[in-house]
C-alpha cells in the first residue's frame, strides 16, 4: 500500500470507533484518495467491513460537522450515490 502509514491508522481508528466512512471523508480527513484499496487490505487482514450506498448529501452533512464544505448549488447531491463503509460488529 502506497499510502502513508499514519493516515491509514487514522482511518482505521475512525472505523473502529463505529463511524461510517466514504471516499469523500477519507480524502478530506485522512488524505486517502483510494479508500477501496484500504478497505480491501483490511478485509484481507480479517476485518469484517460492510458497505451500503448513501447519498453524497449524507456524506457532506457528516463532513460539515467538523469542517466547511460547500457544494455547488446546482449539484444534485441527493441523486449522487457514494459507497459508505463501516466495521461490522
Amino acid at each position: 500500500m502506497k499510502q502513508h502509514f499514519g493516515l491509514s491508522i487514522a482511518a482505521k481508528e475512525h472505523l473502529l470507533e463505529g463511524k461510517p466512512l466514504t471516499r469523500l471523508e477519507a480524502m478530506i480527513f485522512f488524505g486517502i484518495s483510494n479508500l477501496p484499496t484500504l478497505i480491501s487490505e483490511m478485509r484481507k487482514q480479517g476485518w469484517r467491513i460492510e458497505t451500503r450506498r448513501a447519498s453524497l448529501a449524507a456524506a457532506v452533512v457528516r463532513v460539515n460537522k467538523s469542517a466547511k464544505l460547500e457544494m455547488p448549488s446546482n449539484l444534485r447531491q441527493r441523486e449522487i450515490i457514494v459507497t459508505e463503509y463501516w466495521l461490522a460488529r
